[in-house]
């Protein structure tokens, strides 16, 4: 189990502290997007600041940007040359006639149409490059279960049994033979449930029997940051022997138990390294995307189970890695957009869209769980914000995209009353969405 990164759960300093983190890696790979996409493109940044409000740290760089890294730290700007403010909404009159046609090129309000739209669609597209890297590099650390399935740690759980061992590789369970990796989930999910099953394993060069224990045990091998178990003392390594005093040993005894709970409380009989105790939970009523895009309303109490072992894994191939680092972000994007087409339509609950209190507590929740639960929050995190920047609403880089289209069909960008009356009316809007956002962080269940 990875070291926790904050070492007082559920502190308010430390929570605040992981939001922060995550929150200016997340800004810092989106403003960059910006900087460096205007440079290749010929516009010069004046300031790059992470933070807004007093300037704590500053530095002059060879190009003629300075680095800042400013008091208040959620959120950031790159201020390019010739703008009159830091959204880059509208240019200093008075600096932009002074300059020479040469000096005008390397200003957003000079600069040629396909300069600017790059500039601004570069900050989103950073996000969703940082997040499928911290994937695939997760990926990488994890590693992908090796061919033929071989026993690389045995999870204790209590059943008296034999155990499998560390090399064991996998021949037949119950009579069966078991196929490739790649087949391995959907063989598992064809056996019999039993407390105890029988398998032949090739251990130390020679087939042996082994009476071992159920392959899916009712065992936490990850625990969702902020759930109804994180919240409840569930760690992972527990195995629940018990839910309302009726025992369990498959983990879909578990799932089952809760589903039909209907959100009323359970009481779970743990078992860790031989020593016992009952939680008492409150499932959370969630609506779980689908790989269909549609979603399904389940009661969670926030346990991952998998293998009884761990298997021995080995480095992906870099195209394999990738492949997976795109997947999840486009996954994460598309069940985005599912969600809020089914909040619009009134088929799951507001409830879904989280706050900055929701995020920075998913934060906090994260980093106490180690450095690999906490660079996947980033990582999902980091597409969320390039997702939203997208939307064609004024003061957002989407917005942005709006008026350079809308001056690509016409030839001439929006007059300065229509700038100033749209985004008026997109601050509104983000104002609105984040009153409500942070309505339903204190009174959502």
């Amino acid at each position: 189990m990875d070291a926790g990164l904050i070492p007082t759960f559920g502190s308010f300093a430390w929570t605040i502290a992981a939001f922060i983190v995550a929150l200016s890696i997340i800004v810092a790979i989106h403003e960059y997007g910006h900087y460096i996409v205007g440079k290749w493109s010929g516009i010069k940044a004046e300031v790059f600041s992470i933070g807004f409000g007093p300037v704590l740290f500053s530095r002059m760089g060879k190009d003629g940007t300075r680095w800042q890294v400013a008091a208040l730290p959620f959120g950031g700007y790159v201020k390019f040359k010739g703008d009159a403010s830091a959204a880059s909404d509208k240019p200093d009159e008075a600096v932009l006639s002074a300059m020479t046609p040469e000096e005008r090129r390397q200003t957003m309000h000079g600069a040629p149409l396909w300069a600017r739209a790059a500039t601004v669609i570069a900050g989103p597209a950073f996000n969703f490059v940082l997040s499928f890297v911290l994937f695939a590099a997760l990926l990488f650390a994890r590693g992908v279960a090796t061919d033929p399935i071989t026993v690389a740690e045995a999870r204790q759980v209590p059943v008296v049994a034999e155990e499998l061992l560390p090399g064991d590789v996998l021949l037949e369970i119950d009579g069966k033979s078991v196929p490739p990796t790649e087949d391995f989930a959907a063989f598992g999910v064809e056996l019999d449930a039993s407390p105890t099953l029988t398998y032949k394993v090739l251990r130390d060069g020679r087939e042996t029997m082994v009476e071992g224990p159920w392959l899916y045990p009712p065992l936490a091998i990850s625990v969702t940051p902020g759930s109804a178990a994180d919240k409840g003392g569930v760690r992972t390594g527990d195995v629940v022997t018990a839910i309302d005093g009726q025992s369990v040993f498959d983990f879909d005894q578990l799932r089952e138990a809760v589903g039909a709970s209907d959100g009323k409380s359970v009481t779970l009989t743990l078992w860790n390294d031989g020593a016992t105790r009952d939680v008492v939970l409150q499932p959370e009523r969630r609506d779980v995307p689908l790989a269909d895009g549609g979603f399904e309303t389940r009661y969670l109490i926030g346990i991952g189970g998998g293998l009884l072992f761990e298997p021995e894994s080995e480095a992906p191939g870099i195209g394999e890695a990738l492949s997976y680092g795109v997947n999840q972000t486009i996954f994460i994007v598309k069940s985005s957009i599912s969600g809020l087409y089914h909040m619009i339509a009134g088929k799951i609950s507001t409830c879904n869209l989280s706050g900055p209190i929701g995020i920075a507590e998913t934060s906090g929740h994260a980093a106490s769980q180690g450095w690999v639960s906490f660079l996947w929050f980033i990582a999902v995190l980091s597409t969320a914000v390039g997702f939203l920047n997208l939307f064609p609403i004024p003061v957002l880089d989407g917005g942005h995209l709006v008026f350079h289209a809308f001056e690509w069909a016409t030839g001439r960008p929006p007059s300065d009353r229509a700038l100033r009356y749209l985004m008026a009316g997109g601050l509104t809007i983000m104002l609105a969405l984040m009153l409500f956002a942070v309505g339903n962080d204190l009174f959502c269940p």
